[in-house]
């Protein structure tokens, strides 16, 4: 079972968690990307993220789909925010499930892994200064 989710309002991890429980699976493997309030020796202030939703649904579901079959995953959640986040806010939340831990660990490194080189969701970044970038990821 698969739950792909690309939102304007704020990650909830208990959703996340609720949907991978299962009591086939002994392993529950969480990431949580939060924002942070630096980057490259930088002060940031805040991100916005933005993305062709429906090319990053399908992209998010097909990652989901690889990892379940190739690591043997019961039950993957795959969240990511779009639009103007803070320092703390959560952008990415990704839980897996599966009977071992390993198998669960491993699953869950590859979903954010190909998230970040597949998925057209892109990062702008504020600093202090005034600056911004634009991480031109897919």
């Amino acid at each position: 079972m698969i739950d792909v989710r690309l939102s304007g309002d704020d990650l909830d991890l208990s959703t996340c968690y609720d949907f991978v429980q299962d009591p086939a699976c002994g392993g529950i493997a969480l990431f949580v990307g939060a924002i942070r309030n630096h980057n490259q020796g930088e002060e940031v202030t805040h991100l916005e993220f933005s993305s062709y939703d429906g090319m990053a649904l399908k992209e998010m579901r097909k990652i989901a789909e690889a990892a379940s079959e190739d690591y043997g995953l019961a039950k993957v959640a795959l969240h990511h925010r779009k639009g103007e986040l803070k320092i703390g806010d959560v952008a990415v939340i990704i839980a897996v499930s599966s009977p071992h831990r390993k198998a669960a660990f491993e699953g869950c490194a590859y979903v954010i892994d190909e998230l970040k080189k597949h998925v057209p969701i892109w990062k702008k970044e504020f600093r202090a200064d005034g600056t911004h970038w634009l991480n031109a990821r897919p």
